[in-house]
């Protein structure tokens, strides 16, 4: 079956969160957040290493949503329930369809860390994708020196299956690192 034929919901919801695909418009939010963060997000995310630009923001949000519509990738926008302040961009990438596999990939604003709110979003999209994708394997991938982002598989029992060792290279390219590949898969 062909991906794009697969429905889904667009939106769901956790106690304090509203998870939901990009739409046109959230550029803004994003950008805003991404610059409110840049530092934090420096070390790890090769795509913030300048300060962004709503324009290039918008333009990335509107791709991603496209690529949500065609199922190639999952990107996921994490607001407050009660306030509708975006406090969270994830994703379901890496999609593998025949095999129901998807990886997880998340980054917080600063503003918002220490709350709980990743933890519970990525708890959020782990449900969702085992109850509405049919998930057989979902992955957490990050290097084993990001201990805030290690944090959130090991809180969630995600198993740690194996450190890929020299897998990459440091945001700056001075030296390689190990990546850990946590993982949940569906009981059988």
């Amino acid at each position: 079956m062909n991906p794009i034929m697969i429905d889904f919901p667009g939106e769901f919801f956790t106690e304090r969160l509203l998870i939901r695909m990009p739409k046109p418009g959230d550029g803004k939010v994003v950008c805003e957040a991404v610059n409110a963060s840049i530092e934090e997000l420096k070390p790890w995310m090769k795509w913030a290493q300048e300060k962004h630009k709503e324009y290039n923001s918008e333009l990335r949000i509107r791709e991603a949503h496209i690529k949500f519509l065609s199922r190639e990738n999952l990107r996921l926008l994490v607001f407050l329930k009660d306030t509708g302040q975006l406090v969270a961009s994830s994703s379901l990438h890496n999609i593998d369809w025949e095999v129901r596999k998807f990886e997880i990939g998340y980054w917080i604003d600063t503003r918002y860390s220490g709350k709980g709110y990743m933890t519970e979003a990525v708890q959020g999209i782990t449900d969702f994708a085992f109850n509405h994708l049919n998930a057989n394997r979902i992955e957490i991938r990050c290097d084993t020196k990001n201990t805030k982002s290690k944090m959130i598989p090991e809180r969630l029992r995600f198993d740690l299956e194996g450190v890929i060792r020299n897998e990459d290279l440091s945001v700056d390219g001075s030296e390689l690192r190990d990546t850990n590949i946590y993982a949940l898969v569906k009981v059988k």
